[in-house]
Parts: structure tokens; C-alpha cells; sequence
């Protein structure tokens, strides 16, 4: 028992010792990150489920992370295995040449996850996904990434085989909300390069989702959860049934999933329930935002731009506060609805041992909604010429100043919250053959096609060209957006259905004033991908002509890809007419064709200090439509003195060209979380006497403020992106002792580094350069102030930036100890020290390191220190699972300059731990599973947002978590 003690200390104390560490190593430089910086199959075919017990994990070892092949049925046969990063088989005990962690459906069943997403997200290598929490902007996909290097570099496989992408809103990704938990066998994370072996997009490495399949009989299952405060509830409900038939040597295996996540209101959570507005030291946070529900509005002939606000229509105007800030945290989400449907298909048959044909089928349909406060409206949408900032003629009859222009920022609430509906449609099916040609010879061809399309309807939009009209303003000149305006009652009275509206004061338009101007918006998007693969491979071709060579393993095979995806937006958002996003339709796609390779060669095999010595090379020829050709490789080497321990080494190339929505996709205007200089100008230190200037020169007045806490951003592809290059080293060692069995610890240093890095600069890096004189290159890309207002845009489209380099540890703890037969002690640790994260903004620029920061305004983190270990005790038929999930300090950032203790009054977020619970008994054929997720209810640590007080993609904003998971096999 001494020795379990000392093993379960050491599953922890990464953590312990490191996390002092989290707030180390400062800004270097003044530039920032550009905003956060298969094709090959694998043979994959399960004879069983994972029976009851508790789990084996394996990180490191060949057989935690491999699938049986034998044959051309691939229904047992030899005991080599095939593993991800590889497509030759090796024995069953060895240790893998490539770091790859393995999650099993055990594991994920332990926890409340109903999505991957859930789940995925407490992985230590896996980055700051785009998941269900992101409400403002996001379209209900669940985008992972490795190693914070963004979900277009890392490739995500279903059973090897590539999927289709979903997306609109200007961007895409592989779904992981589509593929239900319980469908799920394992999931097997390549942490380094992988584009020698599975082509583009494998820059950071490759998710590979293993499917349950060749099912003999019957499960069902249901299961729920639901926060401590009665929301976020969730339901999941599916079956899976299959059979052998013709003696076995055929299969068919169905599932069916339904599952469903209520939302989360920002109200139902007290550190939510108030957006705060600024950070300044030693100064009282304002809170909501400055476009008040009844109107903000200042004279424009008033030098000093003295605020004033109305509360209810027909009162007098009084000076502004803060107290007349509109709540809109009050209305928005935290937590997305989503609703999943899915039904898999597979099936296989062999003819005889050289050709077993096999087809699967996957449908789903997902529908999520988002939820914001209701439309502000502040001018038009550039490039749309209508009034920007929205003036107020001195002619309007229910101008609070008779005869004096005014400037009005207006919060529409009589329109309602803002709801977006996404539906979409996927399907994908695989079919092919494959078997033995000859003796070890054995090939796998396939073709996939797979389809999205997705439809988008937003609910609470307002057409601003008829709300003009409602209100009887004209421009002098209509292709001016600052022209001059004037009140003309005619412009309604020529508008059926329009009538004169009063807009100072809440709730001051009327219901037909509000439906002469709503709208609803639709738009589509559909995405499709052919992938053809054909592969040879023959593990053992001929031994190595020395005493202590082992087999020859060769792998080769053609793959020719084509993607194509488009968008189209609705026609009043596109034309600009609208007070919401404007966006332009996508439309585009590319084809590769690609040769490819890999050779394995087992130069030494149970030689004197030398149990095993293994040198594997890969490579890939690919010929683009768009840009050419290019070549990738990879090696691999281990070396095992001893079967006590291995050392290991990786060293690749890899290649990503622009995705569709990179490359072709339309110029859209978002509204980007950043601070106005000319708002906060006493924050810049030494550089404050030139933002004040600038200002000034602008006609900016000292008391400006800001009407709100974001900066419309002009966004977009460009069609003159060049294809990133990256390199990717690891070092490592598997430690498997055999006087402690079922024990493995893994330790592996990784670094890689991105050339061309596709990205576009942040709104804040942008305004921050121009304003503080660093690089005045920048104003070019920051539209006109009309008579010291806002900012009217920012244009920041996608670009080739300078080089990405990250580069840190992980450590990985696995081990059962069986005390006897009916009882087990399992400890598991993943651990990840992230060293530095540096970026350049642009080509041979300055360097600046992200490790250990919060990027606060785009919601990416980069701790430097993440640990997720667990404790599982089984007696008998009952198990009982701790889970310990650890996320470091970090040094607040707003994408361009540290926040400064003493300057700002949030500088520092610190580390959290959370702690889960859960147990498991198994009686016969059911399983009940039942725990508790962040037991102690711990809240996410403040982050200055400006939105929802916390980073939710990194932290849990759900708070307390009770689930139940019911499941029976027949």
C-alpha cells in the first residue's frame, strides 16, 4: 500500500509543484497573436464492447489505442495492431513510435458529458475550443483544436476516414456535436504533426473518433442532467443493434441517438447577472451598456459632448449615467440550446479473403439556438451609405432639443431579444472494399461523400432603411454616409404601412412601428466532400538481413480530395440594410491529388541493450488545383533498452492550405470585442500623450465614451493567402516497469512551429498601433470618425502573418493496481506545461509569448500549466471515480498589452481546481451511472470580458452538475 500512496502523490504533484509557475514570463514585445494562434484510413474493426471494470487506459503503449486486424474480414486472426499515426501493424505490446492519448467510452461515461465537446474539453493538450458557450457569433458547432493552434489545423478523422465540414458565418469546422457519446468506442489524439500520413489540416495533429461497430445484440440507454439551480438540463436517449449473418462472415450494426441541452442564462448567474464595462484601478466598474434602452444622445454642435438620456417618452432629457446603462447580460445565454439527432449505419461482408465489401452511413440533424439582447442601434453597416452615426434632425417633433441636431445611440428593445435558429442536415457514407492480395499484402480502397447544408433564420432583426423612414429622416446625400440629414415626414407617408414613430424613451415605438421595420433573416450554407483512398500495405515484406532484424514494414497508396462549400446570406443583411452583421456570399472550393508512403524498419529486435530499435519514415506528394504541388515527411524513432523503458523521437514537416472560407470567403462586418482608444487614453502610460493627440485631431472630446464594448471588424478571405508550413518535433519516454504491473508513465517534450501563419490581426493590436504612433501603417485599416463618434469600422481580413512557435511538456500517469480479484485501485494523470506560445503579427516582426496569458476580448487562454488526474476505486460490481481538473493563472491580456496592476483593476486570473464525483454498478446486463460535476460549485474566475464576466469555452460556467446514466444490454 506504501507504493500505491507514493503513486497516487505523483498522479498529483505536477500540479502542486508547477502551478507557481502560471504567472510567469512577461510581455516582450508590443505586437500580439493573430487572434489565437486523411485522408489515410486506418483499419479499425472491434470484436467486443468494453466489458464492465475498471478501465486500462494507455497513453503511450500500443495496445490502449489499437484496433484488431486480421485478414480481410477483419474478425480477429493475428495479433498485430494498427494504430493511429501509423497504417502498419505492429505487435500488440509495443510501445508506440508517436505520442497519442486514448479516451475510452468508460472514461467519457464516468463524467455528465452529453456532447464531446463536454468532454473534450477537459483534456489539457486540446486549446480553448468553439463550443456550445459561444453564443455571440458562434453557429452551434463544436470546433477542437491541439495545442491552442486553432480547429482548421487540427484534423478530425471518424473511424480514419475524413468528414465533411459544417459552417457558416465565415468559417468551418468538423462537427463533434453531430457524433453522439455513446456511439463513441475510443478516441485516439495524435499530439504531433500528422500531414505525411493524412494529409493537410493535421498541422497540430489528428482527433481520431473510434465508432462502435461489428455490435452482436441489443443496448439501450438513457441518460440526463441538470445544474443545481434547475437549468442547463440535458437528455440522451439512443440504442445500438447489430448481428452477424452468412455463418459471420457479414455484419450489420444500427445506432440511434436523440439528444437534447437546454440553455443557460447569464441572469441565473450572479457573477453573469451584470456585464461589467470597464476595468479601471481604483475607479467603481461600470456595468451594462451605454446604449440605453430609452436613448443616449449629445448635441452635435456641443464641443464637449455632454451626454444626456431619456427614460420614458415625454419626459425631459437628463444627464447621463451610468444607472441608465441597459442590462443586456439580462437577455443573453450562456449555454446554447442544441438538439441532436442521429442514426448510423455499417455494414460488412466478406466474399472470400481477398474482397470484404463494406459501407457506412451516417445521418444527423442538429438544431441550436442562440439568444442576445436586443439590436442596438448605433448608425449604419459600412459599406452601406445610410446615416452613420444616426443624427437626429433638429426638425424632428420629438426632438428633446428643438432645432439642434442631436447624435442618438438607442437600444431597440421593443424588437425584442435577438434569437438565431441553425438546422442542419448532414449525411455522409463511405463504402469500399478491401482484403488480401497476397500473402502479407493486403489493400483498403474506399470513396466517401458527405454533405451539410445548413439553414439559418434570425428572429428580432430590424431593417434600418425602413426604421429611417419610420422617423422622417433624409439625406442630403444618399451616398454619403455622414451626409447631412433632414426631417421629411414625406419619406414615410410615400411607405405603406409606415407611420412617424417617437424614438426617445422605452418602449416609445409602437407595435406597427416595430413590425413595419422587423425582419426576419434566412440564409444557407452547404458544404461537400469526395475522397477517394486507395492504400496497400504489408506489415512484414521481408526481415532485415542480420541476426536481431526485425520485419520490413511497407504502407503506400493514392488519394484524390475535392471540397467545395458556399454561403449566402440574407439579401437585407447582405445589402447592408440591416443594423446587424452585413455579410457576402462564399463560394469556392479546391482539389488535391496525393501520393503517399510510409516504411517501417525494425532495425534491432530483443538485441543486447537494445529491445527494441524502430525507424519509421513517411511522406506525401500532393498536387493542389490552387497552389501547386508540395512534398511532407515524417520519422519516427524508437529505442526500448529494455522492455522497462522506450525512447522516443518525431521530426515532420506539414503543409495546410487555405480553407474555403479563408480563401473565397465574402468580406462580413462583425462586432469584435475592443477598447476605443480615445475612450480610455490614460491607460497607455507613456503613450497616452499621443493617443490624446490623435484624438484630438480627430475631434474626438476628452469625454468621450465608447457606446459599447466592441468595434465593428470588416472580415473576410483573401484570395491572395499563401499555404502555411510548419515543422513539429517531440522527445519522449514510455516508463513501463515490469515489477509494477499495469503501470506507464509518459513524459514527452513537443515543439512546432508554423510559417505563413493564416490569421488576421486583432481589432485591438489594430487601433492600439495606429493610435499610440507605434506603426502608424495600421490607420490605414480604420474607417472615419463622423464628428468624434465611434469608430465606424475596422477592417482586419484574413492575412499571411509571420511565425507561430509553441512548445511545452506533457506527462501522462497510468496505472492499476489490483489488490485481488473483486478490488482495484486505477490512477490516471494528464498533464500539460506549456513553455511559450510566441506569435508575429507580421513577416520577421517581433516576437511576443502568450504562455500564461488570457487574450480577455478573443477568448483564447494559454495557461501555462493544465492537469486533469483521477482516482477510481472498484469493488466487485461497484466503482466510484474522483476526478480532479486543475487550469493556471494567467496574466490578463486584451490582444495587444498586458492589463498593469495599479492601471487596470483585473490584471491577474487565477488558477481554479475543480473537483467531480461519480459511481457506477453493474448488475447483470444494467449499469446505473450517477455523480456530481464541479462538486464544490465553483464559480469561473472573473475575466473583463465586456460580455459574460469569464472566458466559458476554457472555464465551467454551468456550476454544479448532478447526472444519472441508465444502460441495459441484450
Amino acid at each position: 500500500m506504501r507504493a500505491v500512496a507514493f503513486l497516487a502523490a505523483t498522479a498529483f504533484s505536477p500540479t502542486l509543484l508547477l502551478s507557481a509557475n502560471a504567472h510567469a514570463q512577461g510581455v516582450t514585445s508590443g505586437t500580439a497573436n493573430p487572434n489565437s494562434p486523411l485522408s489515410q484510413p486506418i483499419a479499425n474493426t472491434l470484436t467486443t464492447p468494453t466489458p464492465p471494470g475498471p478501465p486500462v487506459p494507455n497513453s503511450g503503449a500500443a495496445s490502449g489505442a489499437a484496433l484488431r486486424t486480421g485478414g480481410g474480414s477483419g474478425s480477429g486472426g493475428d495479433e498485430n495492431i494498427v494504430v493511429t499515426g501509423s497504417s502498419l501493424a505492429s505487435r500488440r505490446n509495443a510501445v508506440q513510435l508517436a505520442p497519442v492519448e486514448t479516451i475510452t467510452a468508460k472514461e467519457i461515461s464516468q463524467t455528465s458529458a452529453i456532447t464531446l465537446d463536454d468532454y473534450l474539453r477537459r483534456i489539457p493538450s486540446l486549446g480553448t475550443p468553439q463550443g456550445n458557450a459561444t453564443t455571440n457569433g458562434g453557429d452551434g458547432l463544436s470546433c477542437q483544436n491541439i495545442r491552442n493552434l486553432g480547429f482548421q489545423r487540427t484534423l478530425i478523422l471518424i473511424d480514419g476516414k475524413r468528414r465533411v465540414q459544417s459552417g457558416a458565418f465565415g468559417f468551418s469546422c468538423v462537427d463533434l456535436n453531430q457524433i453522439p457519446t455513446d456511439m463513441v468506442e475510443r478516441i485516439e489524439i495524435l499530439k504531433d504533426g500528422g500531414s505525411a500520413l493524412y494529409g493537410a489540416d493535421a498541422v497540430a495533429g489528428v482527433i481520431n473518433i473510434i465508432t462502435k461497430k461489428n455490435f452482436k445484440g441489443l443496448s439501450v440507454h438513457a441518460d440526463g442532467s441538470l445544474t443545481d439551480v434547475g437549468d442547463g438540463k440535458t437528455a440522451n436517449i439512443g440504442a445500438l443493434g447489430g448481428f452477424d449473418f452468412d455463418q459471420g462472415r457479414g455484419n450489420v450494426t444500427i445506432g440511434a441517438n436523440y439528444q437534447t441541452q437546454g440553455p443557460i442564462y447569464q441572469r441565473d448567474r450572479p457573477w453573469a447577472a451584470q456585464a461589467q464595462q470597464s476595468n479601471t484601478a481604483g475607479v467603481p466598474p461600470t456595468y451594462g451598456s451605454p446604449t440605453t434602452s430609452g436613448g443616449r444622445f449629445y448635441q452635435v454642435n456641443d464641443p464637449d459632448q455632454n451626454l444626456y438620456a431619456v427614460s420614458q417618452p415625454g419626459q425631459a432629457p437628463h444627464a447621463y449615467t451610468s444607472a441608465d446603462n441597459y442590462n443586456f447580460a439580462q437577455d443573453q445565454q450562456l449555454q446554447n440550446y442544441l438538439q441532436d439527432s442521429n442514426i448510423v449505419g455499417k455494414a460488412r461482408y466478406e466474399i472470400n479473403e481477398h474482397f470484404e465489401a463494406y459501407v457506412d452511413a451516417n445521418y444527423n440533424h442538429r438544431t441550436a439556438q442562440q439568444q442576445l439582447a436586443p439590436q442596438p442601434m448605433t448608425g449604419s453597416i459600412p459599406p452601406n451609405t445610410l446615416p452613420n452615426p444616426l443624427v437626429i434632425p433638429g426638425g424632428y417633433p420629438y426632438n428633446p432639443f428643438p432645432g439642434e441636431d442631436v447624435r442618438l445611440y438607442r437600444r431597440l428593445n421593443e424588437f425584442g431579444p435577438r434569437q438565431t435558429d441553425q438546422a442542419a442536415d448532414l449525411y455522409q457514407i463511405t463504402g469500399g472494399l478491401r482484403g488480401t492480395i497476397v500473402d502479407n499484402w493486403k489493400y483498403d480502397g474506399s470513396f466517401g461523400y458527405g454533405k451539410t447544408m445548413t439553414t439559418l433564420n434570425g428572429q428580432g432583426e430590424v431593417n434600418y432603411r425602413n426604421l429611417l423612414q419610420e422617423l422622417g429622416i433624409q439625406q442630403t446625400d444618399p451616398s454619403d454616409a455622414a451626409s447631412p440629414v433632414v426631417y421629411n415626414p414625406n419619406v414615410c407617408q410615400a411607405s405603406r404601412g409606415c407611420q412617424i414613430q417617437n424614438i426617445f424613451g422605452t418602449g416609445s415605438l409602437s407595435p406597427q412601428g416595430v413590425q413595419y421595420a422587423r425582419f426576419t433573416q434566412h440564409a444557407h450554407a452547404e458544404q461537400q466532400l469526395r475522397d477517394f483512398n486507395l492504400r496497400v500495405t504489408n506489415s512484414s515484406v521481408a526481415r532485415l538481413p542480420y541476426k536481431y532484424g526485425g520485419p520490413i514494414g511497407l504502407s503506400f497508396g493514392v488519394e484524390h480530395r475535392s471540397e467545395q462549400g458556399n454561403y449566402s446570406p440574407d439579401p437585407i443583411i447582405q445589402s447592408g440594410d440591416s443594423l446587424e452583421n452585413s455579410q457576402s456570399p462564399t463560394g469556392g472550393g479546391f482539389n488535391a491529388t496525393e501520393v503517399y508512403a510510409e516504411m517501417k524498419l525494425p532495425l534491432l529486435v530483443n538485441a543486447p541493450f537494445a529491445k527494441e530499435l524502430t525507424l519509421d519514415g513517411q511522406g506525401r506528394w500532393s498536387h493542389y488545383n490552387t497552389f501547386g504541388n508540395t512534398e511532407n515527411w515524417k520519422l519516427d524513432l524508437l529505442w526500448a533498452p529494455t522492455r522497462d523503458i522506450a525512447f522516443r523521437g518525431t521530426l515532420g514537416t506539414a503543409f495546410r492550405q487555405p480553407n474555403i472560407y479563408e480563401l473565397f470567403g465574402g468580406q462580413s462586418l462583425s462586432f469584435e470585442s475592443a477598447t476605443d482608444p480615445c475612450a480610455n487614453a490614460a491607460s497607455y502610460g507613456a503613450l497616452s500623450g499621443r493617443v490624446a493627440a490623435r484624438c484630438a485631431r480627430e475631434g474626438v472630446s476628452p469625454n468621450f465614451q465608447q457606446s459599447g464594448s466592441q468595434i465593428p471588424t470588416i472580415t473576410g478571405g483573401n484570395a491572395q493567402l499563401r499555404p502555411e508550413t510548419s515543422r513539429t518535433y517531440t522527445i519522449g519516454t514510455v516508463i513501463t516497469p515490469r515489477w509494477v504491473r499495469n503501470f506507464q508513465a509518459t513524459v514527452d517534450y513537443w515543439h512546432t512551429s508554423i510559417a505563413n501563419t493564416i490569421s488576421s490581426l486583432s481589432t485591438q493590436y489594430i487601433v492600439d498601433q495606429c493610435y499610440t504612433g507605434l506603426n502608424e501603417a495600421y490607420c490605414q485599416y480604420i474607417g472615419g470618425r463622423a464628428g468624434g463618434a465611434d469608430i465606424s469600422s475596422v477592417t482586419a481580413v484574413d492575412q499571411n502573418l509571420g511565425v507561430t512557435k509553441t512548445n511545452g511538456i506533457d506527462f501522462g500517469l497510468n496505472y492499476t493496481y489490483n489488490i485481488d480479484f473483486d478490488n482495484s485501485i486505477t490512477l490516471q494523470n494528464q498533464f500539460q506545461q506549456l513553455i511559450g506560445y510566441i506569435s508575429q503579427s507580421v513577416a520577421d516582426g517581433p516576437f511576443i509569448n502568450y504562455a500564461g496569458r488570457i487574450d480577455t476580448f478573443g477568448y483564447d487562454a494559454y495557461p501555462r500549466v493544465r492537469d486533469t488526474a483521477s482516482v477510481t476505486v472498484r469493488h466487485r460490481n461497484l466503482s466510484v471515480n474522483y476526478q480532479m481538473r486543475y487550469i493556471g493563472g494567467m496574466q490578463a491580456f486584451d490582444g495587444s498589452n498586458d492589463y498593469v496592476k495599479g492601471v487596470d483593476g483585473q490584471y491577474q486570473v487565477p488558477g481554479i481546481f475543480y473537483h467531480d464525483v461519480s459511481a457506477t454498478y453493474t448488475l447483470g446486463r444494467y449499469v446505473l451511472t450517477g455523480g456530481i460535476n464541479n462538486l464544490l460549485d465553483k464559480r469561473p474566475p472573473f475575466s473583463f470580458d465586456g460580455s459574460t464576466n469569464t472566458d466559458p469555452n476554457i472555464y465551467d460556467y454551468a456550476g454544479r452538475t448532478i447526472f444519472a446514466r441508465f444502460a441495459v444490454r441484450f
